[in-house]
């Protein structure tokens, strides 16, 4: 039995009231300002201030005690929305899309998804799993201790199979959790590109069958996009995954406001990522069915876009959660404090509201906030030491990491 104590940290922690926070609850923490962790065999067992905990202790219950400097102590990050799962890198057309191409017309080219498409298929299981595991220790020595992972650079049944396997060994053999979500209606495949209706056949009648049966996969994700996956066939490809067993989520409104957010809502998706040019009245449709909204700043900033409106997402009571986005085209970090710098700078959202939204809400936009995203007693101890005495460290520490150490079951791992 390994038991142990964490104390003399200055903790914050998102209040879990067993519902994703939202409105003026977003920003809602605990702070312990002199305050201690028990945890057993990697199972929170305390948490409070160093007088609560001490006095829950008998003698000799404690055999490993951990001081930790009067560092701040948060949960460690969860990033919900990830295509970390690629092999090279698009350098070429960031500079395009610094020289004034948009993503569309990089895409009708030829480049940005379909590129990684043809990278990924022609890559090796070992140069795969090589690669995506590179990108996953770099999150976790950022801070994420619970990270989602989208297929969508296979476009065929064998290699969005294949990118799933890859997903779930990078699970099985980092510290980290590890959600895998089907994104096989990522982009039109080349080989369908005459015949974007007969791909969407493929992904409904062949590859969500076979991603069900394989049974990595616990979501199903879809680009509904103008010049991608319009509604209609969005809604088929979700229904038929629904059908299957999968959860949904989907790609909403990047770049239109083709109304994915309103079938986000009416399929009461997990959550509706994205959301750059939702319209309100969706929304709001959004916050009355308890969708989560997952906002990607990083995205917005390496595009040179506008940024999501959090601020009246937050008045209208829609439940925020953050993610990094990680692909090789238009998001290249792995860095959630990165995430939450421009969460509080570009968006305007508060330390406290971005803190939430990087942990207990990410963690419920991934149905996991049970085991993880806030510091509660029964979640597992996943828990991170910032080099600062609040969480407000991240985004005023701009462009550097302020973690010190992460942990991840009580075990440090980074």
């Amino acid at each position: 039995m390994i038991r142990k104590l964490f104390r003399n940290a200055r903790i914050t922690t998102p209040i879990d009231r067993g519902i994703p926070l939202s409105g003026s609850k977003q920003g809602d923490v605990q702070v312990f300002e002199r305050g201690a962790l028990y945890c057993l065999n990697g199972t929170i067992k305390n948490v409070g201030t160093e007088e609560e905990v001490f006095a829950s202790l008998s003698p000799g219950e404690v055999n490993q005690e951990i001081d930790c400097r009067g560092l701040c102590l948060i949960p460690g990050f969860v990033d919900p929305h990830t295509h970390m799962c690629f092999t090279v890198p698009r350098e070429e057309e960031f500079l395009m899309r610094l020289q004034g191409a948009d993503y569309l017309e990089i895409l009708q080219q030829g480049g940005g998804i379909l590129s990684s498409v043809r990278a990924v298929r022609a890559a090796s299981d070992e140069e795969l799993f090589s690669a995506t595991l590179k990108h996953a220790l770099s999150a976790l020595r950022l801070g994420t201790t619970t990270l989602e992972i989208k297929s969508g650079y296979g476009l065929n049944t064998t290699t969005e199979l294949r990118m799933l396997q890859t997903i779930d060994r990078v699970g099985r053999e980092t510290p980290l959790d590890v959600v895998a979500t089907f994104l096989g209606a990522h982009a039109i495949a080349e080989e369908y590109a005459h015949d974007p209706g007969g791909y969407a056949e493929l992904v409904i009648e062949e590859m969500i069958p076979a991603v069900a049966k394989q049974g990595i996969a616990r979501f199903c994700d879809v680009f509904c996009e103008e010049g991608i996956f319009p509604l209609a066939e969005s809604r088929r490809i979700l229904e038929a995954a629904k059908g299957a067993g999968l959860e949904i989520k989907m790609h909403t409104d990047e770049i239109h406001d083709p109304g994915a957010s309103a079938l986000a809502a009416e399929l009461q998706a997990t959550s509706a990522d994205h959301l750059l040019a939702a319209g309100e009245e969706n929304l709001q449709a959004m916050a009355a069915r308890g969708v989560i909204g997952v906002l990607l700043p990083a995205t917005a900033y390496s595009m040179r876009k506008g940024y999501a409106p959090a601020r009246k997402m937050v008045e209208m009571g829609l439940p925020l959660a953050l993610a990094t986005d990680c692909n090789p085209g238009s998001s290249y970090t792995e860095s959630m404090p990165f995430v939450i710098g421009l969460a509080v700078y570009n968006m305007h959202m508060t330390v406290n509201e971005a803190l939430v939204a990087a942990t207990l809400n990410a963690a419920y936009a991934l149905n996991m906030a049970e085991t993880v995203g806030s510091l509660d007693v029964g979640k597992s101890a996943d828990f991170l030491l910032l080099d600062g005495k609040t969480p407000a460290i991240l985004p005023y520490r701009a462009g550097v990491s302020p973690i010190v150490k992460v942990f991840k079951r009580g075990e440090e791992v980074s």
